[in-house]
């Protein structure tokens, strides 16, 4: 009877319900994400693409290797070089020195700096450092520099959308040569300049000092082949322009300029080495009415990357 008393219940059993899916469908989903995280929106497409190409090439200090520790030696040099900005690891001092103006004018510029470390040795001891110059009881350690790699100064004009302008040293053995190349392509604009490995000024003090400081600012990137390195960047469609006496083009008649270029500079007495010209899609003469035979790297280099900025501006 308990049985039939329950058959024949008015109580509904269990139903099945929606599981609270239409209460949660009332509720608001919070704040709109920004553009960037909004799944098939431009702009996060644009900062996917952009983490894909990070990850793809790093841009890494050093990639392209390290040169040698240097030693500035002397009271002038080390006043100059240290006014000029040139980075420092060590000021050794003489024991007992005779404390003259430049001494001083050493110390404050160690202390204005901060970093530097200041260490007092004997003259022996300096004598043994410097394989006996004469060091007047001052000399200033130079810290190696970080050389980047060439892919990293194509790909710094990539990321700020902008068509790569480089100069690339082509047997240019003088120091100063190259620290006034990477003071014109700071000044014009330019990613960088590329030097050889062998045969080639590297960024030492005297570099340094003739960069007037750009050389924080502006890469220098080195290559094992400078010549594989230029047909790498021909690739990637830049262009490569060469400075040569006999050129077939004007360096003011070039439209090449305007775009993506590595411009190559020779040396003063040699120019352009063969494969290297060989290499080049264009030869080029900066026109001298006065009739001086050749320009020396930095002032070359100067004159074609003006022509490149003017074109670009």
């Amino acid at each position: 009877m308990a049985a039939n008393n329950r058959r024949m219940s008015g109580k509904k059993g269990a139903q099945v319900g929606s599981g609270g899916q239409r209460r949660r469908g009332l509720e608001g989903k919070g704040p709109t994400p920004p553009a960037e995280m909004r799944k098939g929106h431009k702009k996060n497409r644009v900062a996917n693409a952009k983490a894909k190409q990070a990850v793809r090439r790093p841009v890494a200090r050093g990639r392209g290797g390290k040169g040698t520790s240097e030693m500035v030696v002397g009271r002038n040099p080390v006043v100059e070089a240290l006014r000029e900005g040139v980075p420092a690891v060590t000021l050794y001092v003489q024991q007992f020195i005779d404390n003259d103006e430049r001494v001083r004018e050493a110390l404050q510029l160690v202390a204005d700096r901060g970093g530097v470390h200041l260490m007092e040795a004997p003259r022996p001891e300096l004598d043994r450092m410097t394989n006996g110059l004469n060091h007047q009881g001052l000399v200033l350690q130079v810290p190696p520099y970080e050389y980047a790699h060439p892919e990293d100064l194509a790909n710094a004009a990539y990321d700020e959308g902008q068509d790569p302008l480089i100069v690339a040293l082509d047997g240019v053995t003088d120091p100063r040569n190259l620290g006034a190349a990477v003071r014109s392509v700071s000044a014009f604009g330019g990613h960088g300049v590329l030097v050889p490995e062998r045969r080639a000024a590297g960024m030492t003090a005297g570099a340094w000092k003739t960069s007037a400081g750009t050389a924080a600012r502006t890469p220098v990137a080195r290559c094992t082949n400078l010549t594989r390195a230029l047909e790498a960047y021909k690739k990637q469609g830049i262009a490569v322009v060469g400075l040569a006496a006999d050129g077939e083009h004007e360096v003011g008649d070039l439209q090449a300029l305007g775009g993506p270029v590595v411009i190559v500079v020779g040396s003063e007495g040699k120019g352009l080495s063969r494969l290297v010209g060989e290499t080049c899609d264009y030869r080029v003469r900066i026109p001298m009415p006065g009739g001086a035979e050749s320009l020396n790297a930095g002032v070359a280099a100067g004159i074609v990357l003006y022509e490149a900025a003017r074109r670009r501006a």
